[in-house]
Protein backbone atom coordinates (compact mmCIF):
# COMPACT_ATOMS: atom_id res chain seq x y z
CA UNK A 1 0.00 0.00 0.00
CA UNK A 2 3.07 2.31 0.95
CA UNK A 3 4.51 1.52 -2.66
CA UNK A 4 1.19 2.33 -4.35
CA UNK A 5 0.84 5.23 -2.34
CA UNK A 6 3.97 7.25 -3.40
CA UNK A 7 3.42 5.54 -6.88
CA UNK A 8 0.23 7.72 -6.93
CA UNK A 9 1.60 10.73 -5.35
CA UNK A 10 4.82 10.74 -8.25
CA UNK A 11 1.86 10.64 -11.28
CA UNK A 12 0.11 13.34 -9.20
CA UNK A 13 3.01 15.90 -9.04
CA UNK A 14 3.72 15.24 -12.71
CA UNK A 15 0.13 15.71 -13.80
CA UNK A 16 0.16 19.14 -12.11
CA UNK A 17 3.33 20.23 -13.24
CA UNK A 18 2.70 18.75 -16.73
CA UNK A 19 -0.63 20.16 -17.34
CA UNK A 20 -0.48 23.75 -17.15
CA UNK A 21 3.04 23.76 -19.40
CA UNK A 22 1.11 22.62 -22.14
CA UNK A 23 -1.51 24.99 -22.30
CA UNK A 24 0.74 27.60 -22.35
CA UNK A 25 3.07 26.31 -24.92
CA UNK A 26 1.28 28.12 -27.70
CA UNK A 27 -2.03 30.26 -28.40
CA UNK A 28 -5.07 29.92 -25.99
CA UNK A 29 -7.63 28.54 -28.17
CA UNK A 30 -6.13 25.67 -28.98
CA UNK A 31 -5.27 24.71 -25.40
CA UNK A 32 -7.22 21.85 -25.62
CA UNK A 33 -6.16 20.33 -28.85
CA UNK A 34 -2.23 20.49 -27.47
CA UNK A 35 -3.46 18.54 -24.24
CA UNK A 36 -5.44 16.21 -26.35
CA UNK A 37 -2.27 15.41 -28.66
CA UNK A 38 -0.35 15.09 -25.27
CA UNK A 39 -2.28 12.84 -23.44
CA UNK A 40 -2.76 10.60 -26.53
CA UNK A 41 1.05 9.46 -25.93
CA UNK A 42 -0.26 8.85 -22.15
CA UNK A 43 -3.01 6.88 -23.55
CA UNK A 44 -0.60 4.53 -26.01
CA UNK A 45 0.96 3.64 -22.76
CA UNK A 46 -2.43 2.71 -21.15
CA UNK A 47 -3.16 1.01 -24.33
CA UNK A 48 -0.38 -1.20 -23.89
CA UNK A 49 -0.28 -2.36 -20.21
CA UNK A 50 -3.94 -4.33 -19.96
CA UNK A 51 -1.91 -6.50 -22.88
CA UNK A 52 1.20 -6.91 -20.75
CA UNK A 53 -1.07 -7.04 -18.05
CA UNK A 54 -2.77 -10.33 -19.86
CA UNK A 55 0.23 -11.77 -20.99
CA UNK A 56 2.53 -11.73 -17.47
CA UNK A 57 0.68 -11.46 -14.77
CA UNK A 58 -3.11 -13.02 -15.36
CA UNK A 59 -2.06 -15.51 -17.81
CA UNK A 60 -1.04 -17.97 -14.74
CA UNK A 61 -3.86 -19.89 -12.66
CA UNK A 62 -5.29 -18.08 -9.92
CA UNK A 63 -5.67 -20.65 -7.32
CA UNK A 64 -8.66 -20.23 -4.92
CA UNK A 65 -8.70 -20.74 -0.93
CA UNK A 66 -10.10 -24.30 -1.00
CA UNK A 67 -7.52 -25.29 -3.16
CA UNK A 68 -4.23 -23.75 -1.82
CA UNK A 69 -5.80 -24.97 1.62
CA UNK A 70 -5.26 -28.43 -0.27
CA UNK A 71 -1.10 -27.99 -0.20
CA UNK A 72 1.61 -28.70 1.47
CA UNK A 73 3.17 -25.63 3.01
CA UNK A 74 6.06 -25.99 1.02
CA UNK A 75 4.04 -25.74 -2.31
CA UNK A 76 1.84 -22.89 -0.46
CA UNK A 77 5.46 -20.92 -0.59
CA UNK A 78 6.57 -21.97 -4.00
CA UNK A 79 2.81 -20.95 -5.15
CA UNK A 80 3.24 -17.29 -3.67
CA UNK A 81 6.62 -16.81 -4.73
CA UNK A 82 5.81 -17.43 -8.00
CA UNK A 83 2.56 -15.21 -7.75
CA UNK A 84 4.87 -12.08 -6.53
CA UNK A 85 7.77 -12.62 -9.07
CA UNK A 86 5.16 -12.40 -12.11
CA UNK A 87 4.09 -8.92 -10.67
CA UNK A 88 7.90 -8.28 -9.89
CA UNK A 89 9.39 -8.58 -12.99
CA UNK A 90 6.81 -6.21 -15.13
CA UNK A 91 7.33 -3.41 -11.98
CA UNK A 92 10.70 -3.13 -11.60
CA UNK A 93 11.14 -2.91 -15.64
CA UNK A 94 8.87 0.18 -14.84
CA UNK A 95 11.08 1.70 -12.61
CA UNK A 96 14.20 1.75 -14.39
CA UNK A 97 12.57 3.05 -17.35
CA UNK A 98 10.86 5.97 -15.11
CA UNK A 99 14.43 6.33 -13.68
CA UNK A 100 16.16 6.93 -16.82
CA UNK A 101 13.20 9.38 -18.27
CA UNK A 102 13.62 11.33 -14.25
CA UNK A 103 17.42 11.50 -15.32
CA UNK A 104 16.68 13.13 -18.98
CA UNK A 105 14.96 15.62 -17.62
CA UNK A 106 17.38 16.79 -15.40
CA UNK A 107 19.07 18.51 -18.23
CA UNK A 108 16.04 20.00 -19.87
CA UNK A 109 15.48 23.79 -19.28
CA UNK A 110 11.29 24.06 -18.91
CA UNK A 111 9.60 27.30 -18.84
CA UNK A 112 7.93 29.01 -16.01
CA UNK A 113 4.16 29.14 -16.37
CA UNK A 114 4.09 32.65 -15.20
CA UNK A 115 6.26 34.97 -14.62
CA UNK A 116 5.41 36.11 -10.88
CA UNK A 117 5.89 34.31 -7.98
CA UNK A 118 3.31 31.82 -7.23
CA UNK A 119 1.61 33.06 -3.89
CA UNK A 120 -0.16 29.65 -3.07
CA UNK A 121 -3.47 31.30 -2.47
CA UNK A 122 -6.33 28.84 -3.27
CA UNK A 123 -9.10 31.66 -1.97
CA UNK A 124 -9.37 33.09 -5.55
CA UNK A 125 -9.42 29.84 -7.59
CA UNK A 126 -11.77 28.48 -4.87
CA UNK A 127 -14.49 30.89 -5.74
CA UNK A 128 -14.15 30.17 -9.53
CA UNK A 129 -17.55 28.60 -10.48
CA UNK A 130 -15.73 27.53 -13.69
CA UNK A 131 -12.87 25.67 -12.40
CA UNK A 132 -15.14 24.19 -9.36
CA UNK A 133 -17.52 22.82 -11.74
CA UNK A 134 -15.09 21.57 -14.20
CA UNK A 135 -13.27 20.11 -11.22
CA UNK A 136 -16.02 17.77 -10.59
CA UNK A 137 -16.19 17.31 -14.32
CA UNK A 138 -12.99 15.58 -13.98
CA UNK A 139 -13.85 13.61 -10.37
CA UNK A 140 -16.42 12.24 -12.41
CA UNK A 141 -15.01 11.32 -15.71
CA UNK A 142 -11.97 9.69 -13.87
CA UNK A 143 -14.40 7.75 -11.81
CA UNK A 144 -16.32 6.34 -14.52
CA UNK A 145 -13.54 5.62 -16.60
CA UNK A 146 -11.63 4.12 -13.82
CA UNK A 147 -14.96 1.53 -13.14
CA UNK A 148 -15.05 0.34 -16.48
CA UNK A 149 -11.54 -0.45 -17.43
CA UNK A 150 -11.29 -1.89 -13.63
CA UNK A 151 -14.54 -4.55 -13.71
CA UNK A 152 -14.89 -4.44 -17.28
CA UNK A 153 -12.79 -8.15 -16.50
CA UNK A 154 -15.23 -9.00 -14.54
CA UNK A 155 -18.37 -7.86 -16.78
CA UNK A 156 -17.32 -10.12 -19.11
CA UNK A 157 -17.13 -12.77 -17.30
CA UNK A 158 -20.44 -12.70 -16.11
CA UNK A 159 -21.82 -12.60 -19.37
CA UNK A 160 -19.77 -15.95 -20.23
CA UNK A 161 -17.74 -13.92 -23.01
CA UNK A 162 -14.62 -16.86 -22.74
CA UNK A 163 -16.66 -19.36 -24.31
CA UNK A 164 -17.92 -17.23 -26.97
CA UNK A 165 -14.37 -15.92 -27.77
CA UNK A 166 -13.47 -19.31 -27.91
CA UNK A 167 -16.04 -20.47 -30.61
CA UNK A 168 -15.74 -17.21 -32.58
CA UNK A 169 -13.16 -17.62 -35.62
CA UNK A 170 -12.55 -13.86 -35.40
CA UNK A 171 -12.52 -12.93 -31.84
CA UNK A 172 -10.20 -16.79 -30.95
CA UNK A 173 -7.25 -14.96 -33.74
CA UNK A 174 -7.75 -11.88 -31.99
CA UNK A 175 -7.22 -13.23 -28.62
CA UNK A 176 -4.00 -15.40 -29.80
CA UNK A 177 -2.71 -12.51 -31.62
CA UNK A 178 -1.83 -10.77 -28.09
CA UNK A 179 -1.57 -13.90 -25.92
CA UNK A 180 1.27 -15.99 -25.94
CA UNK A 181 -0.19 -18.87 -25.25
CA UNK A 182 -3.47 -20.47 -27.29
CA UNK A 183 -7.18 -19.31 -26.19
CA UNK A 184 -7.47 -22.81 -24.74
CA UNK A 185 -5.02 -23.18 -22.09
CA UNK A 186 -4.82 -19.83 -20.98
CA UNK A 187 -7.35 -18.90 -17.80
CA UNK A 188 -10.93 -17.04 -18.41
CA UNK A 189 -9.63 -14.10 -17.26
CA UNK A 190 -6.13 -14.00 -19.67
CA UNK A 191 -8.89 -14.50 -22.95
CA UNK A 192 -11.01 -11.78 -21.84
CA UNK A 193 -8.70 -9.34 -20.38
CA UNK A 194 -6.44 -9.15 -23.60
CA UNK A 195 -9.85 -7.03 -24.51
CA UNK A 196 -9.27 -4.35 -22.49
CA UNK A 197 -6.24 -2.99 -24.33
CA UNK A 198 -8.71 -2.00 -26.84
CA UNK A 199 -10.82 0.02 -24.36
CA UNK A 200 -7.74 2.30 -23.81
CA UNK A 201 -6.22 2.01 -27.30
CA UNK A 202 -9.57 3.43 -28.08
CA UNK A 203 -9.13 6.09 -26.07
CA UNK A 204 -5.48 6.81 -27.50
CA UNK A 205 -7.37 6.85 -30.99
CA UNK A 206 -9.77 9.42 -29.78
CA UNK A 207 -7.41 11.58 -28.56
CA UNK A 208 -5.09 11.89 -31.80
CA UNK A 209 -8.91 12.34 -33.58
CA UNK A 210 -9.83 15.21 -30.86
CA UNK A 211 -6.64 16.94 -31.15
CA UNK A 212 -7.65 17.94 -34.78
CA UNK A 213 -11.91 18.13 -33.74
CA UNK A 214 -10.90 20.43 -30.62
CA UNK A 215 -8.77 22.57 -33.14
CA UNK A 216 -11.48 23.37 -35.96
CA UNK A 217 -14.37 23.29 -33.57
CA UNK A 218 -15.96 24.32 -30.17
CA UNK A 219 -13.86 22.38 -27.38
CA UNK A 220 -16.87 22.18 -25.15
CA UNK A 221 -19.51 21.46 -27.73
CA UNK A 222 -17.06 18.20 -28.87
CA UNK A 223 -16.90 17.45 -25.22
CA UNK A 224 -20.76 17.55 -24.98
CA UNK A 225 -21.21 15.36 -27.84
CA UNK A 226 -18.62 12.65 -26.77
CA UNK A 227 -20.23 12.21 -23.90
CA UNK A 228 -23.61 11.98 -25.04
CA UNK A 229 -22.37 9.09 -27.12
CA UNK A 230 -20.47 7.53 -24.18
CA UNK A 231 -23.91 7.34 -22.19
CA UNK A 232 -25.24 6.00 -25.39
CA UNK A 233 -22.78 3.18 -25.35
CA UNK A 234 -22.94 2.09 -22.04
CA UNK A 235 -26.91 2.21 -22.83
CA UNK A 236 -26.93 0.06 -25.18
CA UNK A 237 -24.01 -2.37 -23.70
CA UNK A 238 -26.67 -2.31 -20.80
CA UNK A 239 -29.41 -3.85 -22.47
CA UNK A 240 -27.81 -6.48 -24.57
CA UNK A 241 -25.30 -9.36 -24.39
CA UNK A 242 -22.80 -11.00 -25.69
CA UNK A 243 -20.12 -9.66 -28.27
CA UNK A 244 -22.42 -6.08 -28.84
CA UNK A 245 -22.07 -5.51 -25.18
CA UNK A 246 -18.69 -6.05 -25.13
CA UNK A 247 -17.76 -3.96 -28.07
CA UNK A 248 -20.21 -1.34 -27.27
CA UNK A 249 -18.70 -0.86 -23.86
CA UNK A 250 -14.89 -0.77 -25.11
CA UNK A 251 -16.00 1.84 -27.84
CA UNK A 252 -16.78 4.17 -24.99
CA UNK A 253 -12.97 4.51 -24.08
CA UNK A 254 -12.83 6.05 -27.60
CA UNK A 255 -15.18 8.72 -26.71
CA UNK A 256 -13.22 9.08 -23.21
CA UNK A 257 -10.71 9.92 -25.21
CA UNK A 258 -10.66 14.01 -25.15
CA UNK A 259 -12.74 14.49 -21.89
CA UNK A 260 -9.89 15.23 -19.02
CA UNK A 261 -7.75 17.31 -21.29
CA UNK A 262 -10.75 19.05 -22.90
CA UNK A 263 -12.46 19.53 -19.27
CA UNK A 264 -9.04 20.71 -18.08
CA UNK A 265 -8.40 23.32 -20.56
CA UNK A 266 -11.89 25.06 -20.25
CA UNK A 267 -11.91 25.17 -16.36
CA UNK A 268 -8.22 26.71 -16.13
CA UNK A 269 -10.04 29.09 -18.65
CA UNK A 270 -9.41 32.86 -17.65
CA UNK A 271 -7.13 31.79 -14.84
CA UNK A 272 -4.25 33.70 -15.61
CA UNK A 273 -1.44 33.48 -13.07
CA UNK A 274 -3.24 31.71 -10.80
CA UNK A 275 -3.16 29.02 -13.54
CA UNK A 276 -0.46 26.68 -11.29
CA UNK A 277 -3.26 27.10 -7.83
CA UNK A 278 -5.92 25.77 -10.35
CA UNK A 279 -4.08 22.67 -11.66
CA UNK A 280 -3.23 21.58 -8.14
CA UNK A 281 -7.34 21.50 -7.90
CA UNK A 282 -7.99 20.19 -10.66
CA UNK A 283 -5.79 17.37 -10.39
CA UNK A 284 -6.76 16.55 -6.42
CA UNK A 285 -10.47 15.79 -8.08
CA UNK A 286 -8.79 12.46 -9.40
CA UNK A 287 -9.80 10.92 -6.78
CA UNK A 288 -13.06 10.30 -7.83
CA UNK A 289 -10.96 7.58 -9.42
CA UNK A 290 -11.17 5.89 -5.77
CA UNK A 291 -14.40 6.82 -4.86
CA UNK A 292 -16.72 5.88 -8.29
CA UNK A 293 -15.01 2.23 -8.64
CA UNK A 294 -15.91 0.93 -5.55
CA UNK A 295 -19.13 2.73 -5.35
CA UNK A 296 -19.79 0.79 -8.81
CA UNK A 297 -18.37 -2.46 -7.27
CA UNK A 298 -20.87 -2.12 -4.20
CA UNK A 299 -23.60 -1.58 -6.95
CA UNK A 300 -22.47 -4.89 -8.50
CA UNK A 301 -22.30 -6.49 -5.78
CA UNK A 302 -25.69 -6.03 -4.81
CA UNK A 303 -27.42 -5.68 -7.58
CA UNK A 304 -25.77 -6.41 -10.75
CA UNK A 305 -24.05 -4.73 -13.74
CA UNK A 306 -27.18 -3.42 -14.82
CA UNK A 307 -27.68 -0.74 -12.01
CA UNK A 308 -24.10 -0.32 -11.62
CA UNK A 309 -23.51 0.76 -15.33
CA UNK A 310 -26.40 3.45 -14.72
CA UNK A 311 -24.00 5.36 -12.26
CA UNK A 312 -21.82 4.96 -15.08
CA UNK A 313 -24.44 7.00 -17.07
CA UNK A 314 -25.02 9.71 -14.25
CA UNK A 315 -21.18 10.75 -14.49
CA UNK A 316 -21.04 10.91 -18.29
CA UNK A 317 -24.47 13.12 -17.80
CA UNK A 318 -22.49 15.55 -15.88
CA UNK A 319 -20.06 15.82 -18.30
CA UNK A 320 -22.36 16.97 -20.67
CA UNK A 321 -24.41 18.79 -18.79
CA UNK A 322 -20.36 20.90 -18.51
CA UNK A 323 -19.46 21.03 -21.81
CA UNK A 324 -22.78 22.38 -22.90
CA UNK A 325 -22.77 24.87 -19.82
CA UNK A 326 -19.23 26.30 -21.79
CA UNK A 327 -20.46 26.05 -25.12
CA UNK A 328 -20.02 29.61 -25.80
CA UNK A 329 -16.47 30.60 -23.99
CA UNK A 330 -13.74 31.49 -26.18
CA UNK A 331 -10.76 30.24 -24.89
CA UNK A 332 -8.28 32.76 -23.06
CA UNK A 333 -6.05 30.88 -20.65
Amino acid sequence: MLGYFILAGGITILQVAANPYVTILGPAKTASSRLNLSQAFNSLGTAIAPALGALLILSDKVMTKEEIAYMTEAEQVKYYASEAAAVQTPFVGIAIFIILIALVFLFVNLPKVTDTEASNDYGVVLKDRNLIMGAFGLFFYVGAEVAIGSYMVNYFLTLNLPDVIRETPFMRTLAEWILSSGVTTSTDMAVVGVFVTFYWTGAMIGRFIGSYLTKILNPAMVLSTFAVCAIGLVFISNITTGLVAMWTLIAVGLFNSIMFPTIFSLALDGLGDNKPQGSGVLCTMIVGGAIIPPAFGYLTDSFGFNLALILVMLCYGYIFFYGFKNRNRELSV
